[in-house]
């Protein structure tokens, strides 16, 4: 086989690797990743043409998502049979850099990745009403295990008032953000019909009619009273932090993150997030305060049996989010 032969199949086995990596959650389903493919490399960019400057004006939940695919990328390149090696955030002058991931087949590939592929594309935010049956301890065992193999922390709420002294400030984030006629523009542009391939996803039909809706009404009392009852019904609710707040951190917990929410899966479990308390400034102090522990609360997360399936959430051609180098 020629080297020109060999480029070309490492660079479709490439693609088909981050035909999982785009599999990551992200906030508002934005996708807000590139890729730079090289002979046996990945590098990983920030989109930042997606960003959502009112909801995150740090882009910390941008990197947090990037993180998540990264996280992919790793778990999909493991079950290949490929060992990986990677640079979170290099020295470089371009800032939308975050990491540079290498696949070699001389490397060992890591089994306790590899055994997570199968729940890439099982995992969903899932932000219907889960059983009220109860999560074993020793699933919650592994969960916290996954966040501290990738340098972050998992804190299941044990108390119930700690869980209510938090659903008291999820209500009173989404409050702060529903009254906020900037961050309800930002969410009613990232509501889109599903052919769109990204966004929250509304029927085609009556895309205009929610977007407008949004956009005018404070709606923020009904919607934390079901985000309120969402969280007080959730068999778990834990949050994932880190020791530190850097871009490097926030991508730690991006892959943290993916790694909790591949294992949950591989459990029965879902997930979706009550970020409210993070996400407003003001509030991420108090959570952490309610928490009593040092470091920075990254994603609030429920987590329980889900009662029936849903559909994956739509997502972005390849040719979109790939340059070949």
């Amino acid at each position: 086989m020629s080297n020109s032969e060999t480029r070309a199949l490492n660079a479709e086995r490439m693609r088909s690797l981050l035909g999982y990596a785009v599999l990551a959650p992200s906030s508002h389903n934005t996708q807000p990743w590139r890729f730079q493919i090289t002979d046996n490399s990945i590098s990983l960019y920030a989109d930042r043409t997606r960003a959502l400057p009112v909801n995150d004006p740090d882009d910390r939940e941008l990197t947090i998502s990037c993180g998540c695919a990264l996280m992919n990328l790793r778990v999909a390149a493991a079950h290949d049979g490929l060992g990986v090696t990677y640079n979170i955030a290099p020295d470089s002058n371009g800032e939308d850099l975050l990491a540079i991931i290498s696949c070699n087949e001389a490397e060992i590939s890591s089994l306790a990745e590899a055994e997570l592929f199968s729940s890439i594309e099982g995992r969903r935010t899932y932000r219907k009403r889960f059983k009220s049956q109860e999560v074993p301890n020793a699933i919650l065992g592994t969960l916290c295990e996954a966040a501290t193999e990738e340098g972050a922390w998992l804190q299941v709420l044990e108390s119930e008032e700690t869980r209510q002294n938090i659903v008291a400030l999820v209500s009173e984030g989404g409050s702060i953000q529903w009254s906020n006629p900037g961050w309800r523009r930002e969410l009613a542009a990232w509501m889109h019909p599903r052919r769109r391939g990204d966004g929250l996803t509304v029927p085609g039909i009556v895309a205009p009619i929610a977007q407008a809706v949004v956009r005018t009404f404070d709606i923020g009392n009904g919607v934390g009273a079901k985000d309120k009852q969402l969280a007080d019904e959730s068999p778990i609710l834990a949050v994932l932090g880190t020791h530190g707040d850097s871009v490097a951190d926030w991508l730690s917990a991006g892959q943290a993150l993916e790694r909790i929410l591949l294992n949950a899966h591989s459990n029965n479990l879902q997930a979706s997030y009550l970020n409210q308390p993070i996400q407003v400034a003001l509030l991420r102090p108090k959570l952490q305060k309610i928490l009593g522990r040092a470091g920075h609360p990254q994603i609030l997360l429920r987590l329980g049996f889900p009662t029936d399936k849903i559909d994956a959430a739509p997502r972005r051609s390849l040719d979109e989010v790939i340059e070949w180098q």
